[in-house]
């Protein structure tokens, strides 16, 4: 008599439902974003604008972030591909849906705006929440300082991002808020400097809603801000590479345990190096054992629906 096999079903989502939910975070965001920049004031009181966006980033990935790893931003999804948890084609499609998702999410602030009397030019309206810099800027910052504070502050939101979504003792439940109040907080600055939004999707969406001087100066919020994501995700990389090393094991060698980091790994299951001194040699065998753990590239996503490390 033989037993049934219970087959185990492929949860995973797939990719039509992936974008979708990327679409539909990055449109929550930017509604939350803009809406509150126009009818508030984000260059004298940029506190309503950094801590909506913040929650609506923190809520979104709490929401949807099972489904896709809750990106909601390109400079999140070129870090995640830079440090190898996501595949080209694959992050392709995220920031596609993520420009949908935010002009969407623009286009319907500023439906809005037109329904309201006191605003009687949408454009202008957009203008004021708008990225830019020059006279384009609340505080007039030049250039190079934009440029600057944007690359900065995107490698520090794609580096919160991966270091909060890995390892074995990250936990799902957290890494939202950490990704929400470092962007809060990085805003906090951004809007006295000229609405920076470190997020290219959410800038062309504004832009395109604003007067035309918005697309001319779009470049500078695609460029920078990817340029940091790249710095993240090339340093995590190298971070990951340093965390999985290769031990060579010979009949001779005595102990072999490095101390660095046992204060640290206490908790963890023993290494491998340890099973392969524990069996007994063979005569047959090569004197030399290579041991080598390979990193596991893996989207966030299967952080969030905790299958990360199974």
């Amino acid at each position: 008599m033989t037993s049934p096999v219970q087959a185990t079903p492929d949860t995973q989502p797939g990719l039509l439902a992936r974008l979708s939910a990327e679409a539909l975070g990055s449109m929550f965001v930017v509604v939350a974003a803009v809406g509150v920049g126009i009818f508030s004031n984000p260059g004298g009181a940029p506190l309503p604008v950094a801590l909506a966006t913040g929650l609506a980033v923190t809520v979104a990935m709490l929401a949807f972030g099972y489904v896709s790893g809750g990106h909601f931003n390109p400079v999140i999804t070129l870090g995640n591909l830079i440090a190898g948890r996501i595949r080209s084609v694959a992050a392709v499609a995220y920031v596609a849906a993520q420009i949908i998702g935010s002009v969407v999410g623009a286009a319907l602030i500023y439906f809005v705006v037109t329904t309201v009397p006191v605003l009687t030019d949408a454009r202008a309206a957009f203008d004021v929440v708008a990225p830019g810099f020059g006279e384009h800027a609340s505080a007039q910052t030049q250039m190079a300082g934009v440029l600057l504070v944007e690359v900065l502050g995107s490698a520090l939101i794609v580096a919160v991002f991966l270091g909060a979504t890995a390892g074995r003792r990250a936990l799902p439940a957290m890494a939202p808020f950490a990704v929400g109040l470092a962007m809060a907080v990085l805003l906090q600055l951004g809007q006295v400097l000229g609405n920076l939004p470190f997020n290219p999707a959410r800038a062309t969406a504004q832009a395109f809603f604003s007067s035309p001087w918005a697309i001319g100066s779009l470049w500078l919020f695609w460029v920078a801000p990817l340029m940091g994501a790249a710095l993240a995700g090339l340093a995590f990389r190298g971070f990951q590479g340093l965390s999985h090393t290769t031990v060579a094991v010979t009949d001779d060698v005595q102990g072999g345990s490095d101390g660095l980091n046992d204060a640290f790994d206490a908790n963890e299951e023993p290494l491998e190096v340890d099973r392969v001194k524990e069996a007994p040699a063979k005569s047959d065998e090569a004197a030399t054992r290579r041991v080598a753990t390979a990193p596991v590239n893996d989207d966030a996503r299967d952080f969030f629906d905790g299958t990360k490390g199974k």
